[in-house]
């Protein structure tokens, strides 16, 4: 499993540019993929929902967003992931009553509760066993720097708060690709949260939605105490979501992105609450990945999108499934 962010990936310090070099390497990589890519069309709308950077951006529930608007307008998807974390390179139809994150992946198991969803490496492989099994649109869970797949919108999410860090490519930043070219292929950008690096000015006149992660039963942890534990990208932002829900957060808790929690791990944690009289909270991601048998003494915190232009959100929608459609 990835490591957390390093804190260098935050400033243009001597480690990024001493990495710059691989940097380089990285990014002419990724480049090289598109100028060869030959991209599969799926016959289907495809919407994508990506990032530029590594983890934390909110990706996932910005994808569980749209699932709900696509639904409500009675269109049969399906749900299209690489299943990050598992071991199931697809095609596969992802069932939560017979897979685990250690099959599937966390974000897929999420997405697989709201709509039919497919874990495939190899996502034209993926969107023909969707059209195959009746999808008429596809939303695909990332891959933005994916060629393979031909896109109708790709939507990129960007964090407000954490930006670009210091805008440099892996290793040297957190960034997966050059912004400028990641920016010239997105149809419109979801900023996440308060834009506090100047996102929606660097957007190069592409649309801009500004959304938040809002909690959804807030009142449900107030004045509750608890150790609080996270896997995700920035565990950071749930810490702070959880005290903005009125949690008493007495012990903090931070492992790696997509981190696969050992019994031993979940004891010690146990152990931790039941020594401070508390319970146990973690993030719906990371809940997901737990033993069944552990996520009844657990917790999580769930949350949704609250967009700030929901009626903008709902014209770009429109407009690309009528332009899919003919």
């Amino acid at each position: 499993m990835p490591p957390r962010a390093p804190e260098f990936w935050q400033h243009d310090g001597r480690a990024a540019r001493l990495l710059s070099p691989l940097a380089a390497l990285y990014d002419a990589a990724v480049a090289a993929r598109f100028a060869h890519a030959k991209p599969f069309r799926a016959g289907v709308p495809v919407i994508c929902v990506g990032n530029l950077t590594v983890g934390g951006a909110g990706k996932t529930p910005v994808v569980l967003a749209l699932a709900k608007r696509l639904a409500a307008r009675g269109i049969q998807f399906h749900i299209l992931s690489r299943g990050y974390g598992g071991r199931f390179r697809g095609p596969i139809l992802v069932d939560p009553e017979r897979h685990d994150a250690r099959d599937v992946g966390d974000e897929a198991l999420l997405l697989a509760r709201v709509a039919p969803c497919w874990v495939a490496r190899d996502r034209p492989a993926g969107a023909r066993a969707a059209v195959k099994a009746g999808a008429r649109a596809i939303l695909m869970d990332d891959g933005l720097q994916n060629p393979s797949l031909a896109k109708d919108w790709s939507l990129l999410v960007l964090d407000g708060g954490y930006g670009l860090g210091n805008g440099r490519v892996l290793p040297a930043g957190p960034l997966r690709e050059a912004a400028s070219r990641g920016l010239a292929r997105a149809d419109a950008v979801v900023v996440m949260g308060e834009d506090k690096s100047g996102l929606a000015g660097s957007c190069a006149g592409k649309p801009v939605l500004h959304a938040k992660l809002a909690l959804v039963d807030p009142a449900k942890f107030r004045g509750r105490a608890v150790v609080a534990f996270a896997g995700i990208g920035r565990p950071e932002k749930f810490f702070r979501s959880a005290e903005e829900a009125g949690a008493r957060l007495l012990i903090r808790r931070a492992f790696a992105d997509h981190h696969r929690y050992s019994v031993s791990e979940l004891n010690q944690l146990k152990l931790q609450a039941r020594g401070a009289k508390a319970a146990l909270l973690t993030t719906e991601k990371d809940w997901v990945r737990l033993p069944l048998a552990w996520r009844a003494q657990v917790d999580f915190l769930p949350v949704e999108v609250e967009w700030r232009e929901s009626a903008k959100l709902d014209t770009l929608l429109d407009d690309v499934l009528k332009r899919a459609h003919g």
